[in-house]
């Protein structure tokens, strides 16, 4: 009998990653339509690889677990430009844009929290406007460098959180 047991709980366990592959796919595939600068891949691979979307059975669920995992990100951003502070290997006329920076990702992750909050109360409106604003940080960063004719030591990992902060907001858009 335990035997029948573990196999229908394998079997509705499948079913649920199954069910959120699908759902991931399909999200990502109707926001990249929408969004010409979504990545669909960078998305699938984003979420397919974060726990939380692994087990989302809806698009909200996706929205809640995509901004998490934006969050993450700034902070991680927020923490390499630091380390590059400490370290002192950067030339003068950066400093001033990578302190620029730390307050941006600063300014990235209150949104991100403010939005996390919207999203858990179902208001999406404020979300979106949370995570619209949180969205600008990263290029408003490059700017930083761009005007000091310097260049950016952060520039792969803003893209980066530029995707993972689009993927959330592209998602609301669809709610």
């Amino acid at each position: 009998m335990k035997f029948y047991v573990s196999v229908v709980m394998f079997f509705l366990l499948l079913n649920c990653f199954a069910t959120a592959q699908t759902l991931i796919r399909d999200s990502c595939k109707t926001a990249a339509a929408k969004d010409p600068n979504l990545k669909y891949d960078f998305c699938v691979q984003s979420l397919e690889q974060d726990p939380q979307s692994k087990t989302a059975t809806s698009l909200a669920g996706l929205v809640l677990a995509s901004t998490n995992n934006a969050a993450t990100k700034a902070t991680n951003v927020k923490g390499i430009v630091e380390a590059i502070l400490k370290s002192k290997k950067f030339t003068p006329a950066t400093e001033d844009a990578l302190r620029t920076c730390v307050e941006l990702y600063d300014d990235a992750k209150d949104s991100l929290n403010e939005a996390l909050m919207n999203v858990k109360s179902g208001d999406y409106r404020s979300a979106n406007v949370h995570l619209s604003a949180a969205l600008d940080e990263p290029s408003t960063c490059e700017d930083g460098f761009k005007q000091k004719h310097a260049i950016s030591p952060v520039t792969n990992e803003n893209n980066v959180l530029f995707q993972k902060i689009l993927i959330p907001l592209a998602f609301t858009n669809m709610l």
